[in-house]
């Protein structure tokens, strides 16, 4: 038996399936992590998800911020779901698609095995959570993404602020959450996220560290395995490995196994052709929303440039 976590698939079928060759992977022993971001970008979102929809009695699959935005749209009108790109109207217009999109709404935003001494999440952990802190706060959301109201949370779930604090309530502090589970790279001592700066370490303006090492974050009992942040590439250190390493961007597709004695991590090239440069996002107003969210009718996926 073997466990493998795998980096972020976007839309990456064929790679997908390359990898689990390589890993020789065995649904009748062996058990997958997904980090997140299924889909976008790389040309063949429906089948990804078709494939680790049919492989989810023997994986864990945690949201990243693609994902939830695929979800977002889902709920939108046909006309809005014909503006996003064709790679995702393919999972929105399959005849499958309910089925596959109620399945990935339920899924976790964190997932952690004890015994096995690991937790995954998409992108980072604010600096003062802890491991069991951080799967309070995401059992908060996932009750409201399981719940019937799951759609109030999808459509006002976007926007870069507010800034974590453990006062926060209501879709505020759900936002918040979200955020730091999706969208972490960089943020200051505080927590407070810089959403705008995704380059490699090194590249942040002072007063700014990865998730990760900020000076006095919390202890936490388990390693920790993530995706998102495909300029970082393959990293381990401080308790971290971070596995996105841009396989939709023509870099490679990451596994890492971990239930071995040692560090085993098998890779296959990416796309043959990176997925197209994604828009930036615009300048933000000299005067923003007093929260720090988008105005009502702003339609864009969160975290749109590259991820």
């Amino acid at each position: 038996m073997a466990v493998w976590a795998i980096g972020d698939l976007q839309g990456c079928y064929d790679v997908t399936q390359r990898l689990l060759e390589k890993i020789r992977f065995d649904p009748a022993v062996d058990r997958l992590w997904f980090c997140g971001d299924l889909v976008n970008r790389g040309g063949q979102s429906v089948e990804t998800l078709r494939l680790v929809h049919s492989l989810r009695d023997v994986s864990n699959v945690v949201l990243g911020n693609h994902d939830l935005s695929l979800l977002a749209v889902a709920e939108r009108s046909a006309d809005e779901k014909r503006r996003v790109n064709p790679d995702l109207q393919g999972v929105l217009f399959a005849d499958d698609a309910h089925e596959l999109l109620t399945w990935l709404r339920t899924r976790p935003l964190v997932h952690a095995d004890r015994q096995l001494g690991w937790m995954m999440v998409h992108a980072g952990l604010a600096p003062k959570w802890t491991t069991q802190l951080a799967e309070k706060h995401a059992r908060e959301v996932e009750a409201r993404l399981h719940g019937d109201n799951y759609r109030k949370l999808l459509k006002n779930m976007y926007g870069d602020g507010p800034e974590w604090s453990p006062r926060l309530g209501g879709i505020e502090r759900e936002r918040a959450i979200i955020n730091i589970f999706t969208r972490m790279r960089y943020c200051s001592p505080r927590g407070r996220i810089a959403f705008d700066h995704k380059g490699a370490p090194g590249t942040q303006p002072p007063g700014l560290y990865p998730w990760f090492s900020v000076p006095g974050h919390a202890a936490r009992d388990l390693k920790i395995v993530c995706g998102h942040w495909s300029t970082l590439g393959l990293f381990i250190g401080h308790g971290v490995h971070a596995i996105d390493t841009g396989a939709v961007w023509s870099g490679k597709l990451t596994a890492l196994q971990l239930d071995g004695e040692h560090l085993n991590f098998v890779q296959v090239p990416g796309r043959d052709v990176p997925a197209p440069t994604p828009k930036q996002r615009p300048a933000k107003p000299k005067h923003p929303h007093p929260h720090g969210h988008r105005r009502h009718g702003d339609t864009r996926p969160n975290d749109q440039p590259r991820s």
